[in-house]
């Protein structure tokens, strides 16, 4: 990732781990000298005031809560997002120039490390995430982003860490988007979500890189843990792969591993590709075994489960054969320099929708977690959709016309 240097410094004073930031002030470009500042893209400039900017602050590893002032300028129309591309506030109007709105919201910031010589086995791709280095990424967006303040201070609160391949995980660059970054939208300050999940991987290679290790470092009573997978683990071909054997112990690895902390598991049946049968209205199944393994293992086990796939299956055959395409990676080639047409990766609609599914499971469950839901929270219904017509994203300006890994 770029970071680019400028030299303007302007030091603020910390208090008791807090830290706040005028905007309306110049700012320094990040650094790690300073600790924080302008990253990503250029500082803004008086001819570059409407568009997106990030601004960076190195803090360990932790959960933080951020409040933010927004507004102070004419018709001010402000998306907030962290790290990788997590929404957290989006949309937020401002029309008149004395106009603010407070919002809060609490960030997970991690790195790879775990304890001494033990580290998250990332992929390269990985290494230019925004979600793995040692600060914390704010993007501020939309038709005319406008911010006069930033204040984080270390927050202690509940996180619900998330386990899962390329339909979870944070996808750091536009048009590609799961439901693991935009479910942080329906949250308020009083939950943190921390996302490990990685394109391409199975329940096995999560293991095997350390991420279960990863969340188990810090993870604690009142906490959740959420998986999905079956994507991938249906394409592995090693002797006792598959539904019945290999991926089930697997997920009873991490039901036994969570609850040794005393936290909570939930378990996500895999989301439906666009896979339409013969008469272009019924969605097929393409997972096989595996959603059926999975609810085995939970009723075995006493494990809540969300059927993300029947919600899913809802979702596309309700959207139809056609305007499904408009909940994944279909565009032309002159938007993104390719013809890009993926049946299983979302984009930033259909991500969205999937998040309310996934919020609408935990309500049916009754988890206490959904105390935490913030006011404007609508239930949803996946037979209901929101129109995509209408849905509004501010993209980031980081793009990428190569498909994720896996499938």
């Amino acid at each position: 990732m770029n970071r680019l240097l400028l030299s303007t410094i302007v030091a603020l004073p910390l208090a008791m781990g807090a830290q706040t930031f005028d905007l309306t002030q110049p700012q320094p470009t990040y650094s790690d000298q300073t600790g924080y500042g302008y990253d990503v893209l250029p500082a803004p400039t008086k001819k570059t005031l409407a568009q997106p900017f990030y601004f960076s602050v190195k803090v360990p590893d932790g959960n933080y809560r951020v409040k933010v002032i927004v507004g102070g300028k004419k018709n001010g129309h402000t998306t907030v997002r962290a790290e990788g591309r997590r929404l957290m506030m989006d949309n937020i109007v401002t029309p008149k120039a004395k106009d603010t709105q407070t919002v809060e919201f609490v960030v997970n910031k991690r790195s790879t490390f775990i304890e001494e010589g033990k580290r998250v086995k990332i992929k390269d791709r990985e290494k230019g995430y925004l979600a793995w280095d040692d600060r914390l990424t704010l993007e501020f967006n939309g038709d005319n982003p406008a911010v006069k303040s930033i204040h984080i201070e270390p927050a202690d609160v509940p996180t619900i860490y998330l386990c899962g391949n390329s339909t979870v995980v944070d996808q750091n660059y536009e048009p590609w988007a799961s439901w693991g970054q935009m479910i942080t939208r329906w949250f308020g300050p009083e939950i943190a979500i921390s996302n490990h999940a990685e394109s391409g991987l199975t329940a096995r290679t999560f293991l095997g890189s350390f991420r279960l290790d990863k969340i188990l470092s810090t993870l604690k009573k009142g906490d959740y843990v959420f998986v999905e997978f079956g994507h991938n683990d249906e394409k592995e071909k090693r002797p006792g792969d598959g539904a019945w054997y290999h991926y089930v112990y697997n997920l009873k690895i991490f039901v036994d591993q969570v609850r040794s902390k005393g936290a909570e598991i939930v378990f996500c049946t895999p989301t439906q590709r666009r896979a339409f049968d013969s008469d272009n209205k019924t969605i097929k199944n393409t997972h096989g075994d595996f959603p059926a393994a999975m609810k085995m293992v939970a009723e075995r086990e006493q494990v809540p489960l969300i059927d993300l796939n029947q919600k899913t299956k809802t979702f596309f055959e309700t959207l139809g054969f056609e305007d499904s395409k408009r909940a994944l990676v279909h565009y032309p080639k002159e938007m993104y320099g390719r013809e890009l047409a993926d049946n299983t990766h979302f984009n930033p609609y259909g991500a969205y929708e999937v998040a309310k599914c996934v919020v609408m499971g935990m309500k049916e469950l009754g988890l206490p977690i959904v105390q935490y839901l913030r006011p404007e929270w609508q239930d949803f219904n996946p037979a209901q959709p929101d129109d995509w017509k209408t849905f509004k994203w501010a993209p980031s300006p980081m793009t990428e016309n190569t498909k994720p890994d896996g499938n």
